[in-house]
């Protein structure tokens, strides 16, 4: 599905959906606690899918409801299992060591990009650890094996992903274990999320130490708090033009992209270190583009969905607005965007930053394969529409 959009600016108020960081985490703590937990999360994408999904391979009976989920955990995990990952990144390194933890004969299933996606150092340290890990196909991932207890170390310079994978595995052996994370951590809030995730099932992880926790305890009912990450190319429309009440959002939250609140409430041009928020980078150089900009940190997004170093030189190009990279910065200079259209390389938030500079575009932006937002926002262009967004829907 292609979209063609008529310039023009949003208002209105929205409500941001739920946090599917969290949600993820949420579903694996409960998969493995001590009863039935409800979990609010009235709106859910397919990356949240794909985690419920592996879940209940692996022996969890997770229904949905008109709140979200109702997890009635794993008793007993079976010896063989197939996980479909779809494209997540996330379901893929937290259910690796997940499965590791089990002793699990388990086949991962990917798509799109995702079997190119780095494992590594995390395969290595499993592989230590008592698992064997092939990639027999392209989209085909086995994992055999079963981890055992002792002293996990990992480089904390690819993805904080792995780290959170290895903190829910580590959990389940049960047995007194440590995690030494060694070199400059990535997107470090994103650990915290995982800690507090675990601590509300009753796990209480300190300085790397990980007791005996099982069973996880089930708090009852947890709400998915408020996704900052989406609530960006709001407030991003805001910074351009736009008059939009954002709701639903946790000021407090561990989430490391509640930065762009402030971040988009500066005026002049924008110095941004991007480490520990690679995701804001495609829709913060929208907005650099009003006075320019200069990212850093930024040599993590060319494992994305997309090369989103080159997606993002790319949508910009396409807008009329001059940029460059090295391999680890992203400098964009001041520009007006032009009417043009779009490749969004069927990456989501490549999609959903181009909507938004098409707000202030001197006339019609289309843009290509726009129904990749349902990755993570699946009623995106409903919220746009409702917010005034002029589209017309093209199906090829």
């Amino acid at each position: 599905m292609d979209i063609t959009i008529q310039p023009g600016k949003l208002s209105g108020t929205v409500r941001i959906i739920p946090s599917k960081s969290q949600a993820h985490r949420l579903l694996i703590c409960a998969a493995f606690a001590d009863g039935p937990t409800e979990i609010i999360c009235p709106e859910i994408n397919e990356d949240i899918s794909a985690t419920a999904d592996c879940l209940n391979a692996l022996g969890a009976q997770i229904t949905k409801t008109t709140e979200g989920y109702r997890v009635i955990p794993i008793l007993s995990a079976p010896e063989q299992a197939v996980l479909n990952c779809r494209e997540s990144g996330s379901t893929l390194r937290f259910m690796l060591p997940v499965v590791g933890a089990l002793g699990v004969n388990a086949q991962f299933r990917m798509a799109g990009r995702l079997p190119e996606r780095p494992l590594s150092p995390l395969k290595e340290e499993m592989e230590r650890m008592g698992c064997v890990i092939t990639h027999p196909e392209r989209n085909i991932l086995r994992c055999s094996g079963k981890l055992r207890p002792g002293a996990y170390q990992i480089d904390g310079g690819v993805s904080s992903q792995f780290i959170s994978g290895l903190l829910f595995a580590l959990v389940l052996l049960n047995e007194p274990c440590t995690l030494t994370v060694t070199g400059k951590i990535e997107s470090g809030p994103y650990i915290r999320l995982t800690e507090d995730a675990l601590c509300s099932f009753g796990a209480n992880i300190t300085n790397g130490n990980i007791p005996p926790s099982l069973p996880l305890k089930s708090p009852g009912k947890l709400s998915v708090e408020g996704d900052w990450s989406n609530a960006a190319f709001f407030y991003a429309a805001n910074a351009l033009g736009s008059s939009i009440s954002i709701d639903g959002l946790r000021q407090d939250s561990a989430q490391g992209d509640r930065i762009c609140k402030d971040i988009l409430a500066e005026h002049g041009p924008l110095y941004i270190d991007a480490t520990d928020i690679p995701d804001l980078v495609p829709i913060l150089s929208v907005a650099a583009a009003r006075n320019g900009g200069k990212f850093t940190g930024v040599r993590r997004l060319r494992l994305k969905e997309s090369d989103r170093i080159a997606s993002t030189l790319s949508m910009l190009s396409s807008f009329g607005i001059r940029a460059e990279a090295s391999e680890d910065t992203l400098t964009v200079y001041p520009g007006k965007f032009q009417s043009c259209t779009i490749q969004s390389q069927k990456d989501h938030r490549i999609a959903m930053a181009a909507a938004i500079g098409a707000t202030i575009a001197d006339g019609p932006v289309t843009i290509l394969d726009a129904q990749c937002v349902s990755k993570s926002y699946p009623a995106f262009w409903d919220i746009y529409k409702h917010l005034g967004g002029n589209y017309e829907q093209h199906i090829r």
